[in-house]
């Protein structure tokens, strides 16, 4: 069974920095792990993924050189590092993964099977 949950949101100040963490426990496939967030009245927005099985990655033009996505596979835990973290970041984030066959942008939440439940992000300016 494959469970995650992420932590590390908190209410940081405009340009400080962040690390979220997810851990995935029962994640053992080829696949990808991915986080997205999503702010109120906004739909849920694709941030960066990895493929499992070889390591790349993939970014939102939105957080592309502030954003990093990483994974201990010892530790079953994906990563997301924040740096210069704007206003605009503030939202719920939420890790995801495995995508169904059939569903091939890793950026698109259609196709994930597993969520987990959030954990909060606010960015005051």
């Amino acid at each position: 069974q494959v469970t995650l949950v992420e932590s590390g949101g908190d209410s940081v100040q405009a340009g400080g920095s962040l690390t979220l963490s997810c851990a995935t426990s029962g994640y053992t496939y080829e696949n990808f792990l991915a986080w997205f967030r999503e702010a109120p009245g906004k739909e849920r927005e694709g941030l960066a993924a990895i493929y499992t099985g070889g390591g790349s990655t993939y970014y939102a033009d939105s957080v592309r050189g502030r954003f990093t996505i990483s994974r201990d596979r010892a530790k079953n835990t994906l990563y997301l590092q924040m740096s210069d973290l704007k206003h605009g970041d503030t939202a719920m984030y939420y890790c995801a993964g495995y995508k169904s066959s059939g569903y091939s942008r890793p950026l698109s939440a259609a196709g994930y099977k597993y969520w987990g439940q959030g954990t909060q992000v606010t960015v005051s300016s």
